[in-house]
């Protein structure tokens, strides 16, 4: 057997040892980057340390420690308040309120995870309480996360681009984002009308129309709800949000909201490092106010900044031996470049339902260099779907975002629940990858 059929083996060892086993997919790579380097490749420490993502390990730790900060003194808590103070009682704009809301998240930094695991409980909780659908408002939530998780500043975003540009491919920043997001968006708009969201338009219309009927009508009752009908709207916001401490800005807040506009003029104006930025940001939050950052440390998204330095320190270890390059010839062999992408794509979705979607992201590209590098794929297009394909899965209850909305999920049938999830898991990973190689690599972008 080859030491490049080895050390691919070993790499779906690692896959299925953290699905099954519940260890860090990064703490197993490094173990991997170890054992392969030094016994079957004959590497010494030097260059399997050579593969460490230095530049995002810097990005992942700013990023998540300046929004842990947003986390620990309440900005995170008043902008979802505030976004759902928008839609004043106006129950059928609660799902989209919370799509919009997550995709903000981790559009200007939070992970995936933690952005759902902030905005799934309340928007379960307003599905139980509004009757409705829990599939619909999860998938709006999870799909939310991911449509703003390629922005250039974003965690997704970073680390898709920091590889596209290590291994010296084309490369669009603003594409790659407006791919993911319109893609989620496409989909959440379907769920939208398949999972009942037109009937809550419906429903609303209805009690408006009893409501000016009995005011025509002319009755005590009917004056009466004319006059609470001005008043409807924000008598509803309150009620959807208690008018608490949380709800409100202090100093501390207005001061990271405008550490969080400052890192998104910084990246995006100035080509500012967003890693280097953020850390100098989150600095300065936490001189000023030490005790709302006092944990912020203990959060920053640890589990993620080992697993992606750890699959990546792996790849590192496969480029160093040679092995991307022959798996991209292998590739390449199937004679269809097409067929090609096309299998790339599914097996990115197939693989993140039940695994990391940062650690596939992290295998797939790399993998996918030597293949992209004959010029027949646009690298742009094909970047991009390989990106989105490995994320849009994460609905599936197998993967982080899917168990945080079943575990969140207030008075339902879990097992019933868990069902809907799967089957809807499986639907996406079906058709999702299709659907992108479709619209980004057979355009030939870039």
């Amino acid at each position: 057997m080859s030491a490049e059929l080895i050390s691919i083996l070993v790499l779906v060892v690692v896959f299925v040892i953290a699905t099954t086993r519940s260890i860090n997919m990064g703490a197993l790579a490094f173990a991997a980057a170890f054992g392969v380097g030094e016994l079957v490749a004959d590497l010494d420490a030097d260059k399997i340390f050579a593969g460490f993502p230095g530049d995002l390990f810097v990005v992942l730790v700013g990023v998540t420690y300046l929004f842990a900060i947003a986390r620990a003194n309440g900005t995170t808590d008043w902008l979802v308040h505030a976004s759902i103070r928008l839609v004043r009682g106006r129950v059928v704009l609660i799902p989209w309120v919370m799509f919009v809301l997550t995709g903000a998240l981790t559009a200007i930094g939070a992970v995936s995870p933690a952005a759902v695991a902030i905005v799934a409980p309340i928007a379960l909780s307003f599905a139980a309480r509004y009757s409705i659908s829990p599939l619909l408002m999860g998938a709006m939530v999870v799909h939310g996360a991911q449509g703003g998780g390629f922005s250039p500043i974003s965690i997704y975003g970073s680390i898709v681009n920091g590889i596209v540009e290590r291994e010296d491919l084309p490369g669009s920043e603003i594409a790659l984002f407006l791919a993911s997001l319109i893609v989620n968006l496409v989909i959440a708009a379907v769920v939208f009308v398949l999972f009942g969201g037109l009937k809550l338009s419906r429903a609303e219309e209805t009690d408006r129309q009893k409501a000016t009927e009995a005011d025509r009508d002319g009755d005590e009752d009917g004056k009466k709800t004319k006059e609470e009908d001005k008043d409807k709207d924000k008598e509803n916001g309150e009620r959807l949000v208690p008018d608490d401490d949380t709800s409100r800005l202090n100093p501390a807040r207005i001061a990271t909201l405008a550490a969080l506009v400052a890192l998104v003029v910084a990246v995006l104006a100035f080509d500012l490092d967003a890693g280097l930025t953020s850390i100098t940001l989150a600095v300065l939050l936490s001189t000023a106010w030490p005790e709302d950052s006092r944990n912020a440390v203990g959060q920053i998204a640890w589990p993620t900044v080992l697993l992606i330095c750890g699959v990546l320190t792996y790849v590192g270890v496969l480029d160093e031996m040679g092995t991307i390059d022959w798996a991209g010839e292998g590739v390449s062999d199937i004679g269809v470049p097409l067929l090609s992408a096309v299998l790339l794509c599914y097996i990115g979705a197939l693989v993140s339902a039940f695994a990391s979607s940062v650690g596939i992201m992290g295998a797939l590209i790399p993998l996918a260099v030597p293949f992209l590098a004959q010029g027949e794929i646009g690298a742009i297009g094909m970047v991009a779907a390989l990106a989105v394909s490995a994320t849009v899965v994460d609905v599936s209850p197998f993967s982080t975002n899917g168990a945080l909305v079943l575990a969140a999920a207030p008075g339902v049938d879990r097992e019933r629940f868990f069902r809907q999830l799967m089957m809807y898991g499986g639907i996406v990973v079906a058709v999702v990858p299709a659907v992108v190689w479709l619209a980004l690599v057979v355009p030939d972008w870039g």
